[in-house]
């Protein structure tokens, strides 16, 4: 098991990436108000998610390009070119800093389970966690800052896995949940919360980038293959323990959770004081993983697109990560609660994510660049099939988060 986790790759990044504080909240409120029933949705939203990804490390494989560059390339003498960067730009950078903002609380939440529940404690641990993210993103190189990911998502894997088998929840229940799609009353928010904290438009960027970096030919695609399913099948997998643990220790004894810090309490009646580690330490390595994986993955979009020369340890990169983890900070500090926050990302995560899965499904039809493996028909109609979902999801986030705010 250890030796696997070692030879994962760039897959990691994604999974680090959407299983942050944001997905453990989401899963945490959907098992504490829903039970068993939408797990469904993070099955769909794992299969997404891996098809999207397929389709991004194989364009970077292939094409030894990460996507910022082929966007910039096709849109080279389009008069859509300024519009559409200086869009995914904005979305990017709002995104990704709110994406920080509540990465950075999460982790700092984490922290408090464990060490106690002060202002105090939480303004420096936000303040602790930002310089942390920034020197490993700094000092670190690629290979550096994967095998920390690494580390830190095993950890939060580890957590959640004994949190399951010490609640012991219905595998009945869980099966018939992955398997039977329903959506109960009052629910639809949360499924959409779901799938949108899973099927995130940042990680193409992310992922093409790290598959460049890491494969240099076709002939490793399978490689590459097999390392998206795998990791993002774990981070899927996490997903779903959280709601079942949720569901087993909170939604069958008819107790009620705001947030995944109160889920470390409700856990206490169950096994005891060990729940406030558990929880903490999944939440910390949660939000640290993504506190990385956000200014990352801004850097290689927005170098790409800028045609901005360097890669990870040129300055002009530096920079744009150092300021996502800046505003996030700022934002985290200012006490903004975190709903709008979370809001906020999905706001920009509603208006980026057809607009990049869009893109990716064209770029990925590009028989210049990719030769044979460009799409066939199955992966197009499995493309075109996330394109109209995404559209639909993306629409209904937008509209929900308006409502809200």
């Amino acid at each position: 098991m250890l030796s696997k986790l070692k030879n994962m790759g760039p897959g990691i990044l994604v999974t680090a990436a959407f299983i942050g504080p944001g997905t453990i909240t989401a899963c945490t409120l959907a098992g504490a108000n829903f039970g068993y029933a939408l797990l469904w949705a993070l099955g769909f939203a794992t299969v997404t998610t891996i098809i999207l990804q397929e389709m991004t490390v194989r364009l970077g494989t292939v094409t030894q390009q990460g996507l910022g560059e082929i966007l910039l390339a096709i849109l080279q003498s389009s008069v859509w070119k300024w519009p559409l960067i200086g869009l995914v730009i904005i979305a990017l950078y709002g995104g990704n800093a709110a994406y920080e903002a509540g990465n950075l609380a999460g982790a700092a939440i984490g922290l408090q389970a464990i060490f106690g529940d002060s202002n105090s404690m939480y303004q420096a641990s936000i303040l602790g966690l930002s310089v942390i993210g920034a020197v490993i993103l700094l000092k670190g190189n690629f290979k550096q800052i994967e095998g920390i990911l690494i580390f830190l998502v095993s950890l939060m894997g580890l957590s959640f896995v004994i949190s399951f088998f010490v609640v012991q929840p219905e595998l009945t229940s869980v099966f018939k949940g992955l398997f039977v799609p329903s959506i109960p009353e009052g629910s639809l928010l949360t499924v959409i919360a779901l799938i949108g904290t899973t099927v995130v438009p940042y990680n193409s960027f992310l992922h093409a980038s790290a598959a460049k970096n890491q494969w240099s030919n076709a002939e490793q695609l399978t490689e590459a293959r097999t390392d998206t399913v795998v990791s993002i099948g774990l981070g899927g997998l996490i997903a779903i323990l959280v709601v079942s643990t949720s569901a087993a220790s909170m939604f069958a004894h008819g107790l009620a959770v705001n947030n995944a810090a109160d889920m470390a309490h409700q856990f206490e009646p169950l096994f005891g004081p060990f729940a406030k580690y558990l929880l903490g330490i999944g939440m910390f390595a949660a939000g640290l993983s993504s506190v990385i994986t956000a200014p990352l993955a801004t850097g290689y979009a927005v170098s790409e697109v800028l045609n901005l020369q360097g890669g990870l340890k040129s300055t002009p990169f530096k920079s744009i990560c150092l300021s996502i983890i800046a505003i996030g900070a700022a934002l985290a500090l200012t006490g903004i609660k975190p709903v709008k926050l979370i809001l906020l990302a999905q706001f920009a995560n509603g208006l980026l994510l057809p607009i990049i899965a869009s893109f990716l499904l064209y770029a990925m039809n590009q028989r210049h660049l990719l030769a044979g493996h460009a799409n066939n028909k199955i992966t197009n109609i499995l493309g075109l099939a996330v394109v109209l979902i995404t559209a639909g999801l993306g629409v209904r986030m937008i509209l929900s988060a308006l409502a809200i705010i």
